[in-house]
C-alpha cells in the first residue's frame, strides 16, 4: 500500500507546470523584446556619433553599472512586498528609458536614457526570483532554461523588427527605440492585468532587508558552494556577455556588417539558445547534472570565442566601403569628410569579398551559443539548491548584480582593447580568462558532492 501511494509523485515532482510559468515567460518574452530590438543597432547607433570604441564601450557599461546598484536593492524589494509591484515599476523605467533613446539627438542623451533604464533594470532578477518560487528543486534548472529561452526568441524576433523598423524608416536608429518603447508599455500592461504575485506571504520579522547587507555578501562569498558559483557566473558573463556587447562592432570592421548584417548573426545565435534552453537543457540536466553541464559549457564559449577571433578579415559581398560610411554617419553628413583621418572605428577595404568570413563566425557561433546558453541557468539551479526559499530573491538578485558587474567591466576593457590592441585583441582576453577559471571550475564542483564542515549541500534535505 505504502508503494502504490507514494509511487506516482515522482512523476509529478520532476515535471515542470508550464501552465504556472506561462504569464511569467510572456510577460518576460515581451518586455525582451524591447531591449533585443536594440541590442545589435546600440553600438552602430552610437557609432553614427562619431565617438570611439572606448566611449561605445563605455555606453555599454553605463546600464549595468546602473542595474548594479539597483538590482540587489529590487531583489531584497520583492522579497519584502512581492515580486509583481518591482517588476511593474522595472518595466515602467525601461519604458521612459526607450522613449528618451528615440528622442536623443546627442551621445549624452543617449547615456541618459541608459541610465535611467539601468536604474530600473530588475526585471530579469524578479522574473527569475518568480520562476523560482514557481518550480521545485528538480524542475529549477528547466525553468531557468526557459527563461533564458525566452531571451533566445527575444533575439530572434527583435532583430528581426528592428531590421523592418530600419527598412521602412530609410535607416533612422530612432525608429527602432519607439518600437521597443511600445513593446515595454505592453509588457507593463501585461504584468499589471495577468501577472499572479508569486512570493509566499510570510511575516515581516523574516522578510529580506531593504538594504543591501555587506555582511550577507561576505558571507555567500565565502560559503564554498555559493561563493564558488557566484564567481563562475561572473566570469562566464564577462566573456559571453563581452561577446554579445561587442559582436556588431567587431562585424562591422572585420566583415563590414550594418544593423541589418548584424540581425542574421543575432537571430542565428537565438535560434541555438532557444533549442538548447527551452528543449535540450531540462534532459542534459537530468542526465549528467548542473555541475558538468557548467564545465561543459564553458569549455565551448572558449572553443567558440577563440574561433571568433581568428575570423577571416574578408567583408561579405554586398559591401561598400564609401556606402557603409554614409550610413554611419547619416545623423551628421559632414562627419564623412571632417573625421576621415581620425576613423574612430576602422572599416575594412572593399577591395576583396566573399563569404569566408561571414561562413567562419557562423560556424564560430556555434559553440559559443551552445554554452553561453547552458552555463547560466545551470550555475543559477545549483544556487538555489544551497539556499532556503527566504533566500532566493536576494542571492539572485545578487547574482544578477554580479552580472552587470561583470558587463560594466567588459566592454570598458573591451572598447580599450578594441581601439588600443586590435578588433580581435578582446575575445582573446575573454577566452584567456574562461580558461583559467575552467581549470577552477573542474576541480571545486567535482567535489561539491562531500559538502564542506559544517556547509549542508542540500539545505531543503531535512
Amino acid at each position: 500500500m505504502h508503494t502504490s501511494q507514494t509511487a506516482p509523485a515522482t512523476p509529478a515532482a520532476e515535471k515542470l507546470d508550464f501552465k504556472k510559468l506561462l504569464p511569467i515567460l510572456t510577460v518576460v518574452l515581451v518586455d525582451l523584446l524591447g531591449l533585443t530590438i536594440i541590442i545589435p543597432l546600440l553600438p552602430l547607433y552610437a557609432a553614427s556619433f562619431r565617438v570611439s570604441p572606448f566611449v561605445i564601450g563605455l555606453l555599454g557599461a553605463t546600464y549595468p553599472l546602473m542595474q548594479l546598484i539597483a538590482a540587489p536593492i529590487l531583489g531584497s524589494l520583492s522579497d519584502r512586498y512581492g515580486r509583481k509591484p518591482v517588476l511593474v515599476l522595472s518595466q515602467i523605467g525601461t519604458c521612459v528609458g526607450f522613449l528618451l533613446l528615440g528622442f536623443a539627438n546627442t551621445i549624452w542623451l543617449v547615456f541618459v536614457s541608459r541610465i535611467i533604464d539601468g536604474l530600473s533594470g530588475g526585471n530579469i532578477a524578479t522574473a527569475q526570483a518568480m520562476v523560482s518560487d514557481s518550480t521545485s528543486e528538480k524542475t529549477r534548472t528547466q525553468g531557468f532554461g526557459l527563461i533564458g529561452a525566452a531571451f533566445g526568441i527575444g533575439f530572434i524576433i527583435g532583430p528581426v523588427i528592428s531590421f523592418v523598423a530600419l527598412a521602412l524608416s530609410g535607416n533612422n536608429y530612432h525608429v527602432p527605440a519607439f518600437v521597443a518603447a511600445a513593446l515595454s508599455a505592453v509588457s507593463v500592461l501585461l504584468s499589471q492585468f495577468w501577472l499572479q504575485e508569486t512570493r509566499v506571504e510570510r511575516s515581516k520579522s523574516v522578510a529580506s532587508p531593504v538594504t543591501l547587507n555587506p555582511a550577507k555578501l561576505f558571507t555567500a562569498f565565502t560559503t564554498p558552494q555559493v561563493g564558488l558559483l557566484l564567481v563562475l557566473m561572473f566570469v562566464q558573463q564577462f566573456a559571453f556577455g563581452g561577446l554579445e556587447q561587442f559582436l556588431p562592432l567587431f562585424t562591422l570592421s572585420r566583415l563590414g556588417l550594418n544593423g541589418s548584417g548584424n540581425a542574421l548573426i543575432f537571430v542565428f545565435v537565438g535560434v541555438i539558445v532557444v533549442a538548447v534552453q527551452g528543449w535540450l537543457l531540462g534532459k542534459w540536466s537530468r542526465r549528467w547534472g548542473e555541475r558538468k553541464l557548467v564545465v561543459a559549457g564553458l569549455t565551448l564559449i572558449a572553443l567558440g570565442l577563440g574561433l571568433t577571433a581568428l575570423t577571416p578579415a574578408e567583408p561579405v559581398p554586398w559591401y561598400n566601403h564609401a556606402a557603409m560610411q554614409q550610413q554611419l554617419h547619416a545623423t551628421d553628413p559632414g562627419a564623412i569628410r571632417q573625421e576621415r583621418s581620425r576613423s574612430d572605428v576602422p572599416l575594412p577595404d572593399d577591395t576583396q569579398t566573399g563569404w569566408l568570413g561571414l561562413g567562419w563566425l557562423l560556424v564560430a557561433m556555434i559553440p559559443a551559443s551552445i554554452g553561453g546558453g547552458m552555463v547560466s541557468p545551470s550555475i543559477n539551479s545549483l544556487l538555489t539548491m544551497q539556499l532556503t526559499d527566504q533566500q532566493h530573491g536576494e542571492v539572485l538578485g545578487t547574482s544578477a548584480a554580479l552580472v552587470s558587474g561583470a558587463n560594466i567591466i567588459a566592454p570598458l576593457v573591451g572598447g580599450v582593447m578594441f581601439q588600443l590592441v586590435g578588433v580581435t585583441a578582446p575575445f582573446w582576453l575573454w577566452m584567456a580568462v574562461v580558461i583559467g577559471v575552467l581549470v577552477l571550475a573542474w576541480q571545486k564542483l567535482g567535489r561539491e558532492s562531500a559538502p564542506a564542515a559544517g556547509v549542508p549541500m542540500e539545505p531543503f534535505q531535512h
